[in-house]
């Protein structure tokens, strides 16, 4: 019941002033004639009544014209102060809610000087016009202190006001940001999960497309090697199930205590990694300069996934069946190189500038642990993948572990 009055109240506030007009006008009665003690009325009661009236009249605009119903209820209180008649919370109050609407709906230096202008005004007034036999206090003091309690009112309402719209206004960006950062993570998530399954899928689909060549082939002329060919072929199609399963299923993990996950390929693979390719008739050499350190599981699995799209890249698009792969580590870094001589004529493969996804891929996955990559042919011939990646990110790096 309260709450709908509130909200009643809230939406028809032109029936809030004319009851509060009316409160007032009631109460200007009794403050048209007070006197003080001893003395006699100098006027009748009918002059302050009405003056009382339209000062309360006015404040049924007192919230879309505050400086105009604050000069208009000044006059009047000017005028009932004139012709004699005590300047009592009665007789001001249509001034003083005035002077709350003004502080409330304007700016502090505004409303303070509407506010000591008005009370010079009603003070000189009330000392120069005002009953000799009147008590300085009643004329100078009393007057003051009523009006500045509004003011002040006001002027805490129009802060608090302020507070609150800020204190929103931050709870409204802070939302926001939780859902940009949300959508940026899961943005993040999804490139992640493209750039893995891209790199299963293109390399074990070139492998099975190499290895299917092949036995087509020899199946005539040398139908042993055929058979141990297909034989291959289907390690590497089941090879590439397992791949796809374990990154898929990483999706649909749920915390399940039973469930195993098998650790993310490195560079400690590196040894199955050449053999599958050997199997597509591609003759890989590993090298290795400086002493082999240990990398940080995201700039491992960044390694592994570069040499493993390079080599993929070779197969599918080097007319060349070797590749070299030389990994330099220094105090603090590791370098990849992923080269072939292309059968010494300039390689087939992709310029840097193409926009394949394994290029950009291999890019993306250096950039996310803090190294750089590098594409492009080579003088001699063939084509040169050249990476380098530190041995330990300072960066968010352990999210590329899907």
């Amino acid at each position: 019941m309260a709450n709908s009055l509130q909200r009643y109240l809230r939406n028809h506030p032109r029936i809030v002033d004319a009851a509060v007009a009316a409160v007032f006008f009631v109460c200007s009665f009794p403050g048209s004639v007070i006197t003080f003690p001893g003395s006699e009325p100098s006027v009748t009661w009918w002059p302050g009544v009405l003056l009382a009236g339209i000062s309360c009249a006015a404040l049924l605009w007192r919230r879309s014209r505050p400086r105009t119903t604050v000069v208009l209820t000044t006059i009047c209180a000017m005028a009932m102060a004139a012709l004699g008649c005590i300047l009592t919370v009665l007789l001001l109050g249509s001034l003083m809610v005035t002077l709350y609407s003004l502080a409330a709906r304007t700016d502090r230096r505004t409303a303070n000087t509407f506010t000591f202008t008005v009370i010079a005004l009603l003070v000189g007034t009330a000392l120069i016009a005002g009953p000799a036999h009147e008590p300085l206090v009643l004329r100078t003091i009393g007057p003051a202190a009523w009006l500045l309690v509004p003011t002040a009112l006001g002027t805490a309402t129009r802060m608090r006001a302020a507070y609150l719209e800020a204190v929103q206004a931050r709870a409204e960006h802070a939302e926001r940001t939780r859902e940009n950062e949300a959508r940026h993570r899961v943005t993040e998530d999804r490139m992640r999960i493209a750039r893995e399954l891209h790199d299963v899928v293109a390399h074990h689909l070139a492998l099975a497309n190499a290895q299917a060549g092949t036995v087509a082939h020899l199946i005539r002329t040398r139908p042993d090697e055929a058979a141990k060919m297909v034989a291959d072929l289907a390690g590497t199609t089941s090879s590439a199930l397992r791949e796809l399963k374990a990154t898929v299923g990483l999706l649909r993990h749920t915390n399940d205590a039973d469930t195993s996950l098998e650790p993310a390929p490195g560079l400690a693979q590196l040894s199955h990694l050449t053999a599958s390719f050997q199997n597509a008739g591609l003759t890989v050499t590993v090298t290795t300069e400086g002493k082999p350190q240990p990398l940080s599981p995201g700039a491992d699995l960044t390694a592994y996934r570069i040499v493993q799209e390079a080599l993929t890249n070779v197969t599918k698009h080097a007319a060349t069946g070797s590749a070299e792969v030389r990994l330099t580590y220094s105090h603090d870094r590791l370098g990849i190189t992923v080269t072939n001589d292309g059968g010494g004529t300039p390689s087939p493969s992709p310029a840097p500038e193409s926009s394949g996804y394994g290029l950009i891929g291999m890019r993306e996955r250096a950039l996310s642990v803090g190294g750089h990559l590098r594409v492009g042919h080579r003088p001699q011939g063939g084509f040169e993948v050249d990476t380098e990646l530190p041995l330990h990110p300072h960066t968010r790096e352990e999210a590329p572990a899907i």
